[in-house]
């Protein structure tokens, strides 16, 4: 069980409610009204009625104009105003009311210190502390005058008046403490559900920015198969049509366009394989890290081109985005080294530490020229991912000859990659 279990949500009971006063301040007014009317129930039923005749005229008198003041003050408490942003009436309303507070020390000392407590509260809430200064010196004068006027030693009133005005003071205290409490927690329920809707906000850029990642991978795996598969296929419509038109007059020739079509059928089908297994989830045949690099090599075998696979490390735990930047990076390097340097050996190195990995394609091919790299959709989107997972690129082409991809991602979401840089030539 949790303490949010065990305990019960008591906010409800002190927080402001508008122009109204919380439900703990109410409670206390009530229960203080319904003390007094109490206590004077006792006491009429307990002979105090004859006792009241014999006491001294002024202070029955005292009594009875608290008691009209209690009444007026329950009768005026539901319109008491607890914002300072109200009108001029319900200012005098709470300077009424806080008139009829002091005349409650008459009746009796419990009914005048709850409700000190209230008008101190409505003070602060209306007027400020200036209203609490005003009311504190109030409490001072009727005090003192509460106990001087019936013949009561002046110690007795210095002491009544330092404790009500302690009194006042540490209530009006409370309520300012609840007021910036209150504030605080209206600009924090600001702040979230700004935060929920710069949440949502991102959520929708979140999708749109993976709609375009998947229309613009559609787009790219559309151009290369359309370049690879559909130069198959032409070049096998070619063949048969010329089988067809051998077939009566050359026999030999229309057999050897038949074979041709033949090999070009299986290339085409190889080649369709490859995109299939390299675009493929390795996670969903049980393959990730090295592992699942080495997979996608293999996928890439054959056609006479000789692929070297070099791991070094212990693959650390990546961020999805940064591995699967690791796997496209590796299947681009492939896909350009096969079909466009015309290289007959391609060595990739795959180097793992904790603090990131790097995945390096380099062939022995005849390299790329500077527009040929800015023309690149592949690579351009490529270095678009790397970026996006806080990597860096390199591209450049050795000396010997050649062409090498360099991809480097961090370990840690946070962490600063640099930027996609260009070497020997190249451009991205």
């Amino acid at each position: 069980m949790t303490n949010s279990d065990a305990l019960p949500d008591l906010s409800a009971w002190v927080a402001l409610r508008g122009n109204r006063p919380p439900r703990a301040l109410n409670l206390l007014f009530w229960m203080a009204v319904l003390t007094t009317m109490f206590m004077f129930g006792v006491g009429f039923l307990t002979g105090g009625v004859a006792e009241l005749r014999e006491t001294d005229p002024l202070i029955i008198g005292y009594v009875v104009a608290s008691a009209v003041g209690l009444v007026l003050s329950c009768a005026l408490w539901p319109f008491l105003p607890w914002s300072p942003r109200t009108s001029w009436a319900g200012r005098t309303a709470t300077v009424f009311f806080l008139l009829l507070s002091l005349g409650t020390m008459f009746i009796s000392n419990h009914t005048t210190f709850l409700l000190v407590c209230v008008a101190a509260m409505n003070a602060v809430a209306v007027f400020g502390l200036a209203g609490l200064l005003g009311y504190a010196v109030l409490l001072i004068v009727f005090s003192m005058t509460a106990i001087v006027l019936p013949g009561m030693p002046l110690l007795v009133g210095v002491a009544l008046a330092t404790g009500l005005t302690m009194l006042a003071l540490l209530s009006g205290s409370v309520y300012v403490a609840l007021s910036v409490a209150a504030r605080r927690a209206e600009h924090t329920r600001e702040l979230l559900d700004e935060l929920e809707r710069a949440h949502e906000e991102l959520r929708g850029h979140a999708d749109r920015v993976r709609e375009l990642t998947v229309a613009e991978e559609r787009a790219r795996m559309s151009r290369e198969m359309h370049d690879s598969t559909g130069h198959y296929l032409t070049a096998l419509a070619m063949s048969l049509s010329n089988a067809l038109r051998f077939r009566t007059a050359r026999p030999e020739d229309a057999w050897t366009e038949v074979e041709q079509a033949r090999e070009l059928a299986r290339e085409a089908l190889t080649d369709t394989r490859r995109w299939v297994r390299a675009l493929r989830p390795l996670r969903l045949e049980g393959r990730a890290g090295t592992a699942a690099m080495r997979a996608m090599t293999e996928s890439f075998s054959g056609g006479g081109v000789r692929i070297d696979f070099t791991e070094t490390g212990d693959w650390p735990h990546l961020p999805e985005e940064a591995e699967l930047v690791c796997y496209r990076t590796l299947q681009e390097g492939l896909t350009n080294a096969m079909r466009h340097s015309g290289a007959d050996r391609i060595e990739v190195e795959v180097t793992a530490a904790p603090e990131g990995v790097s995945v390096t394609v380099t062939d022995n091919g005849a390299g790329a020229g500077d527009d040929a790299l800015r023309s690149g959709f592949g690579l351009r989107g490529l270095c678009e991912r790397v970026s996006a997972a806080a990597g860096s690129v390199t591209i450049d082409s050795p000396t010997d000859g050649g062409f090498r991809l360099r991809v480097e991602v961090p370990s840690e979401p946070g962490a600063a990659g640099r930027p996609a840089t260009v070497a020997a030539g190249g451009g991205v």
